[in-house]
C-alpha cells in the first residue's frame, strides 16, 4: 500500500469526501517534497508507519496515530523552533474539516506537539508515535551515518562553529534520558545501539 492509499483509507474512516481527502494528501505530499528536506520527508513517514506496523496489536487507536504521523513534520524549518506547534495547528484545521470530533483532534495535537521533546507521556499510543519517530537512532552504523548527515543537509544554513553545539546539545538531551525509548518493544530492539550511534556521533562533533 502506497503512502497516499494508506492515508486517504485512514482518513475514509472520518469523511467520504474523496476529494478533500485527496486535496489534504496533495498539501502533504507538497510539504514533505520540499527542496530544503533532505531527512523529514515522506521516507521518514514511511518508515514510522513500518515501524508502527510492527506493533499496531499495542496501539489503542491506529487511525489517530496515522494521522499524528502524516502531520508531525508537515512545518518544517531548520530556523524555527515552532515546528511541531505549526504543524499540530495545520493537523487540527486540515483534519477538522474531515469532521473529527474534538477530543481526536485535541490527541493528534497533544501526539505532535510531544515530537518537539520526546518525553514520556501517560498514553500509550503517543510513546509509540515517539518511539517511531526515532528509531532511526537504533538503527545500524551506515544507517545512523545517513541519517545524521541529512540532518547537517537541512541545517545547511548554519556555518560548522554554530551547526556542531547546537547539534552536540540535541544529542546530549537524549543521552542524559533514562531511556531514549519509552515502550518495552522499542527499548529491546533500539535503546543500547541508540546510545552507541549517538556517542559516536557527539564524540565527532
Amino acid at each position: 500500500m502506497t503512502l497516499q492509499e494508506r492515508f486517504r483509507k485512514t482518513c475514509a474512516a472520518f469523511s467520504a469526501d474523496y476529494t478533500l481527502i485527496d486535496n489534504l494528501w496533495s498539501e502533504i505530499e507538497n510539504l514533505y517534497t520540499e527542496k530544503s528536506r533532505y531527512y523529514h520527508t515522506l521516507e521518514h513517514l514511511e518508515h514510522m508507519l513500518r515501524e508502527l506496523d510492527s506493533v499496531k496489536d499495542r496501539i489503542q487507536d491506529t487511525d489517530l496515530v496515522s494521522l499524528s504521523v502524516f502531520y508531525h513534520d508537515a512545518v518544517y524549518d531548520a530556523s524555527s523552533k515552532s515546528n511541531e506547534k505549526k504543524s499540530a495547528a495545520l493537523a487540527e484545521k486540515r483534519l477538522g474539516q474531515l469532521q473529527l470530533n474534538p477530543a481526536a483532534l485535541r490527541q493528534i495535537t497533544e501526539q505532535i506537539i510531544a515530537t518537539q521533546l520526546h518525553e514520556c507521556s501517560d498514553s500509550a499510543d503517543t510513546n509509540y508515535l515517539l518511539d517511531a519517530d526515532l528509531s532511526v537512532l537504533g538503527k545500524d552504523s551506515a544507517i545512523y551515518q545517513e541519517y545524521a548527515e541529512k540532518i547537517r543537509k537541512e541545517y545547511s544554513i548554519y556555518p560548522d562553529f554554530l551547526y556542531r553545539p547546537g547539534r552536540k546539545k540535541v544529542l546530549r538531551h537524549f543521552l542524559d534520558m533514562d531511556r531514549i525509548f519509552k515502550t518495552e518493544e522499542f527499548i529491546m530492539k533500539y535503546e543500547h545501539q541508540a546510545r552507541e550511534n549517538i556517542r559516536s556521533e557527539w564524540e565527532t562533533l
